[in-house]
């Protein structure tokens, strides 16, 4: 079955709001986003935990050059928070076709700020440094 709910829904939410950052050839689209967003379908899936506390972060690459397709990449990334409580994030690669995207979480508090800096290593490319922030609610 081509069934993608993951990739579908994080394009749902890309529509509304796009997080991207342009690095030449490359487009890296990111989102970090609560757990509980995810329907348990979709979280059992990825094997996800749902929880208010817990934060999901997604990244994907595409390169311009090969018809704005996604590609791999190795991606190594903190999270540190106000208090500069770092987090180091796990990604692990989710490929569905000729989708690829990256995904990682942490957990999180109510109201928590988090600034992401992540390192990403493209296939035959350059490092790239993503940084962001972002707030978690948990309520």
């Amino acid at each position: 079955m081509n069934y993608r709910p993951l990739l579908l829904l994080l394009l749902s939410f890309c529509l509304h709001a796009e997080q991207k950052q342009d690095f030449g050839p490359y487009s890296v689209h990111y989102q970090a986003l609560p757990t509980t967003f995810l329907t348990p379908v979709i979280a059992g899936q990825y094997q996800i935990r749902r929880s208010r506390y817990e934060g999901l972060v997604t990244v994907t690459v595409l390169d311009s050059r090969h018809g704005n397709r996604a590609i791999r990449a190795v991606l190594d990334g903190t999270a540190t928070n106000r208090v500069g409580n770092q987090r180091r994030l796990s990604f692990r690669e989710v490929i569905e076709g000729d989708a690829i995207y990256y995904l990682a979480t942490l957990p999180v508090s109510h109201q928590e700020h988090f600034v992401f800096a992540i390192t990403l290593r493209p296939a035959g490319g350059p490092p790239l440094a993503l940084r962001f922030d972002h707030r978690f609610y948990t309520d």
